[in-house]
């Protein structure tokens, strides 16, 4: 199939196609696969420590932090409470899916390396000799985390709405937080290409829609427990897959778009 400037864009279909691509190389390359998972086990040991730390004391926190709520109905109060404890929980957790794939990412980097490396020459073309490297891997886990913690406000701050809040911030955190997910991902091997944030955002622009399908399948996966371990490589790989694709919808690019299953 040839790209038209009508079939340049890619769907929300399309962006989730490509996870499904990216994990399907457990069945073709699991010993490849398998070294994405060992720094994915390293974050999560870290980052499920620090969760059950913040269950363990979250009580304490709020009830510090809310001393005029301990003049109020003790039904009142304890509702009060209990609602800002599932919002602190629903923030933090999306904090740590974000925090998870930046630390993961950046431990990491040279067993993913290998897995878009692979990628990259199972689909020919050029490939570039070196990724991003393990500095800039750390540079961009900090801006991702620091972003991260922005969307974790936020979800915070809709979840106080009356009545829709809590529902409305967990939507709306899926979105955001997957879409930073898809954003961190797909940008490793376009910046092993030269290009800067600028130029990465330029070719990304007319396929946000697939980038939405991809960052919240991959956000849905984490949210299942021991999912972002397993998911992780396959979402590196896919990132590459999704990453190629764009590079060659690009115009005057003359290269066939490559089916998606």
């Amino acid at each position: 199939m040839s790209v038209t400037p009508a079939s340049r864009a890619m769907g929300v279909r399309q962006g989730a196609g490509f996870l499904a691509q990216g994990m399907r190389l457990w069945k073709h390359r699991p010993r490849l696969m398998l070294l994405g998972i060992i720094p994915a086990l390293i974050s999560a040991a870290l980052i499920v420590t620090l969760f059950v730390v913040l269950v363990m004391y979250a009580d304490d926190v709020i009830d510090w932090a809310t001393p005029f709520a301990d003049d109020w109905y003790d039904a009142l109060r304890t509702t009060f409470r209990a609602v800002l404890f599932v919002l602190v929980l629903a923030g933090a957790a999306m904090l740590s899916i974000i925090t998870f794939t930046g630390l993961t990412l950046a431990v990491g980097d040279p067993f993913y390396e290998k897995i878009w490396k692979e990628v990259e020459i199972s689909l020919g073309g050029d490939v570039p000799e070196q990724g991003v490297g393990w500095l800039r891997g750390i540079l961009d886990g900090v801006q991702l985390v620091l972003m991260g913690i922005g969307t974790a406000i936020l979800v915070f701050v809709i979840g106080l709405l009356p009545l829709v809040g809590a529902i409305a911030g967990f939507c709306i955190g899926l979105v955001l937080a997957g879409r930073l997910l898809a954003g961190e991902l797909v940008s490793r091997p376009l910046e092993a290409r030269g290009m800067d944030r600028a130029q990465r955002r330029e070719l990304m622009a007319e396929h946000r829609r697939a980038m939405l399908g991809f960052g919240v399948c991959v956000q849905a996966c984490f949210l299942i427990p021991l999912g972002g371990i397993a998911v992780m490589p396959g979402a590196v790989a896919g990132a590459t897959y999704f990453a190629r694709e764009a590079l060659d919808r690009r115009p005057g690019a003359d290269v066939p778009a490559r089916e998606i299953d």
